[in-house]
């Protein structure tokens, strides 16, 4: 009996990994801003400026990270992300100044750089083919899973063991976990196994040239990767800061049990979204999905902005939730199309710098919105607006000519 492709020993490596990033990371983030607001008493806006801090050095890490995982695979930059995402999540729970909160969460931006769906698409480029949309879907399964489970867990344990200890143990699980999987099971492409993408057995060399893959500048100058940068730049500038806020927009209508409950609903259908991904991703159009989930995002936030009552911020957020995976899902299931493996490290680390330097406006944007309006109308009304442009952008672009494997 064939022993099943090594290649998804990596996706689940990847899957789990994800997770524990998502948890702590993306979405702890939302409980660190609260927590921080509530216990020191730091306007909203401040504390948001951190986390843009966070954003924007892990967007700036993600062409050299990409390139590193192009170089040497996923092993390094797994093992780097786990110790600096641990260090940092150590630390804001300790944090007394708010100049400890920027450097707290600047730590952690490395380890978000390593460990993001980037970082995970570009391990994943070299070993799937035929199936490279489903195995990015199915990787991505664990934002979505650490999503569900990371604000409730989180602030389950604050109540128990407060903010400090809680950190502390998220960060131990999380190193404990992910480096031994990093170290031991990663490796860089199915070559170095005797493998193919996909797990074709290498057949005998062949003497045809193999096309040269993008450079940097050429694919920078096609509309087909442009199109994805600004489209994928807003929806995630729109999503992230959501995300950020999302505990305390709806805190004071909810209360503790509604924000769990709301926010374990939002991730448990970000991962139904996803798994319809993972069925459909590699026979759909990723510009058409990405437009319609766009469109679904701006309905939701509209209807929250105009009716804030608390059914219709619970319902949107659950509406909000299918949206949230696939908008991340779909950026590198389109560069991976339309540019191939060749150069997929270098190609879709530069996109991803781009959209997640947009990204990180988000946190403070709505911050600064919420401080200057008093409410979080403003925001979400602004937010929906963008989606509905971010939609135009993405089905406005095309494959490149020059297209190349």
């Amino acid at each position: 009996m064939s022993r099943p492709f090594y290649g998804w020993r990596i996706v689940a490596v990847c899957l789990i990994a994800g997770m524990f990033a998502n948890a702590f990371g993306l979405f702890g983030a939302g409980v660190y801003l609260h927590e921080l607001v509530s216990i020191r008493g730091w306007p909203t806006g401040l504390v948001s400026g951190a986390i843009t801090t966070f954003y924007v050095t892990s967007a700036l890490l993600l062409i050299p990270v990409g390139s590193l995982i192009g170089r040497h695979g996923g092993r390094l930059s797994t093992v780097i992300g786990a110790l600096a995402m641990g260090a940092g999540i150590a630390a804001i729970g300790r944090v007394e100044a708010p100049w400890q909160a920027y450097v707290a969460f600047f730590v952690m931006s490395f380890g978000w750089a390593c460990l993001s769906l980037t970082a995970v698409a570009t391990t994943l480029a070299p070993w799937f083919e035929r199936h490279q949309g489903r195995a990015v879907s199915i990787a991505s399964l664990g934002a979505s899973v650490g999503g569900m489970t990371g604000v409730p867990v989180l602030l389950f344990s604050i109540g128990i063991m407060g903010f400090a200890a809680t950190t502390t143990v998220a960060a131990a699980v999380m190193l404990v976990v992910i480096l031994p999987l990093g170290w031991f099971v990663m490796r860089r492409r199915p070559q170095d196994l005797g493998l193919l993408p996909d797990g074709v057995a290498v057949a005998a060399p062949s003497t045809a040239a193999r096309p040269a893959g993008w450079t940097r500048r050429a694919a920078l100058g096609t509309w087909a990767l442009q199109s994805v940068m600004l489209a994928f730049g807003l929806a995630m500038l729109v999503q992230v800061g959501f995300i950020t806020h999302q505990v305390t927009l709806l805190s004071s209508a909810l209360g503790a049990a509604g924000v769990s409950l709301a926010a374990s609903g939002a991730a448990l259908a970000a991962l139904l979204g996803r798994l319809l991904l993972v069925r459909f991703a590699d026979q759909i159009s990723p510009r058409a999905t990405a437009c319609a989930v766009m469109g679904l995002a701006s309905l939701s936030l509209l209807i929250q902005g105009l009716l804030p009552t608390p059914s219709v911020l619970f319902v949107g957020s659950l509406v909000m939730g299918l949206t949230i995976g696939n908008v991340t899902t779909l950026s590198p299931i389109i560069v991976r199309r339309e540019f191939g493996a060749a150069t997929f490290g270098a190609v879709f680390g530069v996109a991803s710098c781009g959209i997640q330097l947009a990204a990180a406006m988000g946190p403070s944007g709505y911050g600064l919105l919420y401080d200057a309006f008093g409410g979080y109308r403003m925001p979400l009304l602004l937010a929906a607006a963008l989606d509905v442009v971010a939609a135009f952008i993405v089905v406005s672009g095309a494959a490149p000519k020059a297209a190349r494997l």
